[in-house]
């Protein structure tokens, strides 16, 4: 055995010679992403710059505490990394530095919110969120009944460790019930009251959110995941007026890093310290500051007129693929969209979303089952959701979107044929999407459309596997 001095020098080998069997799961993941039609709402394409900050030496380093008291030396450059990225969010969302404060170290959005319910409420305290089936989150207070033990299942840790009274859209129309909302609440008392959601599709009324929450003590939370593109570009209503916290993943309609954010007003209540405490020592330790530069080097871009054109494109997108299906003789919950995202009710259809989604991944569209209005179990979704921004940033427009609805009608109607040999059974159903000849050509032809756009983040010239049609 030789030495330790003697041994190769490892730190400069490439992933593909290093690790040839993990380089080939990557570049076959480049090649889903290039050949398929990427449409679900929580997705996006990130930059080569992002990329870039991704995979850099900032992952080194350790940095737990806040810039310019960390618990460790060594930082006095991610120190200003990360002063640059707190200072860029502020900008970008048009907040004054001696109001607003945010802290940018959550991993994600899930841990930015319970960052904030740990920083700011006491265990059983009392939240509202929208209901899952109603287009709310996980992390918003979510549970289920257990028939067979007749007792509450909690289901995300936000219904662990607080009281929740979920509130809902209204069955017929899809839009919140404000007005239910408000007797909810004048009953409940919520400590908290969260607006925000993960698949709504259309704008809050943060006025009306407002005023509940005062009528009741409550603090008002924004969870702007999926909108903060919207938001930072004006092209949604502004929570920031009326709201004492926002919370945002970046990754989404940010077009950034997986990563979080948390925005506080700086004022007697103390949500600073509060929340900054909550995430570090008490949540999370050392920060991941590569994600961080890929938020701020993201943060840039959200600040140019090109990001805004894209976000007006984005929701053009949203509307054009809503009409289009509308037109088609589909069912478009609350109508229509105001936002980059479309909830396609399937249910007079006869066909479920769980159904609908395993078509589509046969034919590389890439959508997501979930409820839609009138359901009542998010396990059986009576729907798909469709979002516009991943295919917006490989630069297609209202146009292709259409195409995209035929493209979806075709799988529809093979979805309606296939259930009528397999019967109501999922299992039954999946067995016959392999070899099925109208499904191989749908796929074939989604292939060709979606490779002859550009593709972020790489060159599909360079990839291992390029063709556009063939097994991987």
């Amino acid at each position: 055995m030789s030495s330790f001095k003697e041994q190769e020098f490892r730190g400069l080998v490439s992933l593909k010679d290093h690790d040839p069997e993990l380089y080939d799961l990557i570049e076959q993941e480049k090649s889903r992403q290039w050949r398929s039609l990427e449409l679900i709402a929580s997705e996006n394409f990130t930059s080569k710059a992002v990329i870039e900050c991704l995979g850099s030496v900032l992952t080194n380093k350790y940095a737990e505490g806040l810039p310019h008291a960390r618990y460790y030396g060594g930082n006095e450059v991610v120190d200003q990394v990360e002063i640059l990225c707190q200072t860029r969010a502020l900008e970008a969302y048009r907040l004054d530095p001696e109001k607003w404060g945010v802290n940018v170290q959550p991993y994600s959005g899930s841990p930015a919110n319970f960052a904030v319910y740990t920083g700011l409420l006491r265990p059983h305290d009392r939240i509202m969120g929208l209901d899952l089936p109603s287009g709310g989150h996980l992390t918003h207070g979510f549970y289920t009944m257990s028939k067979a033990e007749g007792t509450r299942k909690a289901v995300s840790a936000t219904s662990v460790y607080f009281e929740s009274l979920p509130y809902r859209v209204h069955p017929q129309t899809g839009y919140i019930d404000y007005d239910e909302l408000a007797k909810l609440a004048a009953l409940f008392k919520p400590a908290m009251l969260i607006c925000g959601g993960s698949a709504y599709p259309r704008d809050y009324d943060y006025a009306r959110f407002r005023e509940i929450a005062d009528a009741n003590g409550s603090l008002l939370m924004m969870d702007m995941a999926h909108i903060s593109g919207l938001v930072a570009t004006g092209e949604a209503n502004n929570p920031f007026d009326f709201c004492d916290i926002v919370t945002t993943t970046t990754h989404k309609s940010l077009r950034g890093p997986r990563a979080g954010m948390i925005f506080f007003k700086k004022d007697k209540r103390g949500f600073e310290t509060k929340i900054n405490q909550a995430v570090f020592p008490a949540l999370q330790g050392g920060p991941h500051e590569h994600q961080i530069a890929g938020i701020a080097t993201q943060l840039k871009e959200v600040a140019t007129p090109e990001f805004k054109m894209y976000i007006q494109q984005v929701k053009k997108n949203a509307s054009a693929l809503s009409s289009k299906l509308q037109s088609l003789g589909y069912s478009i919950a609350s109508g229509g969209t105001e936002n980059h995202l479309v909830l396609w009710d399937l249910k007079p259809q006869g066909l479920t979303g769980s159904k609908f989604e395993k078509v589509c991944d046969a034919v590389c569209i890439t959508l997501n089952k979930n409820c839609v209005p009138g359901d009542v179990s998010a396990i059986t979704p009576g729907g798909v959701r469709i979002g516009a921004p991943a295919l917006t940033t490989r630069m297609m427009d209202e146009a292709d979107f259409e195409q995209i609805a035929e493209f979806l009608h075709e799988a529809c109607v093979i979805s309606l044929k296939l259930q009528e040999q397999s019967g109501p059974k999922l299992s039954s159903f999946l067995a016959l999407l392999t070899g099925n000849a109208e499904l191989d050509d749908l796929r074939k032809r989604v292939n060709t459309f979606a490779t002859g756009f550009p593709m972020p983040g790489f060159d599909p010239s360079e990839m291992k596997y390029q063709d556009p049609s063939g097994p991987l």
